[in-house]
């Protein structure tokens, strides 16, 4: 019940972003120049917000920027720290007033190629998903007008959104900058990445193994870990409880096949973005390939590919030294994405 309260809050606040609706038209291509990693597609945007420079500094301000929430001690920052990929450490964050979460923090890497946003995939768009944190009571529980009006009290902030927008500070505006910033957070700089694009040193020789593993048909790890963020970007029960108290996609679709379903996350950083899946129930990663290899608990709705899958105790270092690979230190110690 507190979940679909919950979501009832975020939907109301995304009538606000009601002209922003990325499905309804196709999306535009950031200007030529904008990196992305060898081999990866160009980030996609939606027209009515493009990328500048502009936007993507006074999104990254906002981002670490306290004020945005209801008793000023809370930024996005706060639970998406850049030294965990963009995650938090703790199983389920706190809210203004030490409220406490609902659903583990997820990293924010490569976010612009996902297709929903959330654990449950209710956000059709960044935009809605930052604008959902902001108004969540038990996040920052904000107000478009309490952003407004805390932002028009700063000088440099009139000035920045005269520049980039041409308006005087406003939530839609600020949730369209925040949205830029966590667009343009890429990650595709791993030694895996490396070892892709030809460098036969990149890896070692555990680490080889693990990965002939993860996209090995006995695993079968790759199939919902796919593609250059290692995420099919859908929904699946992988049994980690025999009963789900926080019913996931089901407060989405109403479907009950579709209950204990949350969206697969990206692997990449996944060694720094402890502890796991959608409630922060496992600990570690060993925690995590441990769930896997015993084929984890039983569920109506548990997806028939988790099931035991005898491996070794040196299959499963292998895959764990694999999944450390993933780590892309350029993006966790990059400059640009740090506090300015």
């Amino acid at each position: 019940m507190r979940l679909r309260l919950l979501c009832g809050t975020i939907t109301c606040a995304f009538v606000l972003l009601a002209c922003h609706d990325p499905t309804s038209q196709p999306a535009t291509l950031v200007p030529s120049g904008y990196p992305v990693p060898e081999g990866f597609p160009p980030l996609r945007v939606p027209p009515d917000n493009p990328i500048t420079a502009e936007k993507i500094e006074l999104g990254r301000r906002l981002f670490y920027d306290e004020q945005l929430s209801r008793d000023g001690n809370l930024s996005c920052a706060s639970c998406h720290q850049q030294q965990h990929a963009f995650s938090d450490t703790i199983a389920v964050s706190r809210g203004t007033q030490s409220e406490i979460g609902l659903r583990n923090a997820p990293p924010l890497v490569n976010v612009a190629y996902g297709s929903a946003w959330f654990w449950d995939g209710r956000a059709r768009s960044i935009e809605e998903q930052i604008l959902g944190a902001l108004t969540s009571p038990i996040e920052m529980a904000s107000d478009t007008a309490h952003v407004a009006a805390q932002l028009a009290t700063d000088p440099t902030y009139r000035t920045a959104f005269a520049v980039t927008f041409g308006a005087l500070p406003n939530a839609r505006d600020a949730v369209r900058a925040l949205a830029t910033f966590c667009r343009i957070l890429v990650s595709g700089n791993s030694r895996y990445d490396r070892y892709r694009h030809g460098d036969s040193t990149a890896l070692t020789e555990a680490e080889r193994r693990g990965m002939a593993l993860f996209f090995s048909s006995r695993t079968r790890c790759a199939e919902c870990h796919s593609g250059i963020n290692f995420t099919d970007n859908n929904f699946h029960s992988i049994g980690i409880h025999s009963h789900y108290y926080d019913r996931g996609r089901y407060y989405v679709t109403g479907n009950e096949q579709d209950i204990g379903k949350f969206k697969t996350p990206t692997l990449r950083n996944v060694a720094l973005t402890a502890p796991y899946m959608n409630d922060g129930t496992l600990a570690t990663l060993d925690h995590v390939l441990e769930h896997y290899a015993n084929g984890g608990k039983p569920f109506i709705n548990k997806d028939p590919r988790i099931r035991p899958l005898g491996l070794s105790s040196q299959e499963l270092a292998d895959l764990r030294a694999f999944l450390y690979a993933l780590t892309d230190s350029t993006f966790i110690t990059n400059p640009l994405f740090a506090k300015p």
